[in-house]
């Protein structure tokens, strides 16, 4: 089969296609035909750099989600032909991911949909979806009378939260540091716009929930534009600041009186939860934001697109095999 494989940093002009042996089913796992995938900034992060970490295993096949169909399903529940989608749990870090025609994968990290959506749009939801799903209803608990902060909203998981905000029915006020980008978020939902330039808190007002996909290089500033209440939650979701720790962080100085601070990690997702989200996303008449389609043999173009930041929204690859 043909697939991505690294064992050292790699750029995306460097990556290429590569004949590999297909995966043997064992106990445990599934065989699964991938039709589609969606990129994730986390790939770029392990191509660039996380990839010399001891705890990644090498060579690798990167990708962290994936959409298709179950082709051998070993001692598992699932039926072959089932239409799946897979993400997370060392997905293309612990063992080898979704850049590929085939993978076999654990079916902890394995869901079963019902859907009539083609192959690129339900490439489009795993790891986005789900991860704006959980942070909105999860994390910080959003209801209809709550105005929602979103900070770093021109990447592919802002635009998701705030279309998935916007059906529940609150207010959103949504933020980027491109001001070329305010009629991509005003078309994509937002009630305001503001141009970050690190300092925010001053120039909103009324907000009752925040999510932080800027991260701990702005989240003190964040977490000084929530008005106080004991329904005041800020959800840290991503690190698009570049800055994954907070140095010398005082919680208790720093973190105002009745503002709650939590985070998200989408690694564990469960049947349940993904069912909740697909029911949210059928009842809500949800339409999977896409930004551009490549095919799997333009790959390299698909990445070299995603480290430009030249796509606005999720970039899908097609497997046509």
């Amino acid at each position: 089969m043909k697939a991505v494989v690294i064992d050292k940093i790699t750029k995306a002009e460097e990556i290429f296609l590569r004949e590999v042996e297909m995966p043997k089913v064992r106990s445990g796992w599934v065989l699964v035909k991938i039709h589609a995938f969606g990129l994730n900034r986390a790939e770029q992060i392990l191509r660039l750099g996380e990839i010399e970490e001891s705890y990644i295993k090498k060579p690798i096949i990167p990708g962290m989600e994936c959409v298709g169909e179950i082709v051998d399903n070993s001692d598992s529940n699932f039926k072959i032909g089932q239409k799946i989608i897979a993400m997370m749990g060392g997905m293309g870090r612990s063992f080898n991911g979704s850049y590929a025609e085939y993978a076999i994968l654990p079916v902890e990290n394995v869901f079963s949909v019902e859907t009539n959506l083609s192959w690129d749009e339900l490439a489009a939801i795993p790891e986005t979806y789900y991860t704006a799903y959980a942070s909105l209803f999860a994390c910080l608990q959003i209801n209809k009378s709550d105005k929602i902060l979103i900070r770093g909203a021109t990447s592919a998981l802002g635009y998701v939260s705030i279309q998935m905000a916007k059906a529940f029915g609150v207010k959103i006020v949504a933020t980027t540091h491109r001001e070329n980008k305010f009629k991509l978020l005003e078309d994509a939902g937002a009630d305001e716009i503001i141009l970050d330039d690190g300092n925010i808190c001053e120039k909103v007002s009324g907000i009752t929930k925040a999510l932080e996909l800027v991260g701990p290089k702005v989240v003190r500033d964040t977490l000084k534009s929530v008005v106080p209440s004991s329904q005041a939650h800020v959800c840290i979701t991503g690190v698009l600041g570049g800055v994954n720790n907070l140095d010398n962080f005082s919680p208790i100085a720093e973190i105002p009186n009745q503002v709650y601070l939590t985070s998200f990690l989408s690694n564990t997702p469960t049947q349940k939860n993904i069912n909740e989200m697909f029911d949210f996303i059928n009842d809500k008449k949800l339409t999977p934001l896409i930004g551009k389609i490549f095919e799997f043999e333009n790959i390299r173009d698909a990445l070299i697109a995603q480290e430009t930041g030249k796509v606005n929204g999720k970039i899908i690859v097609n497997i046509s095999n």
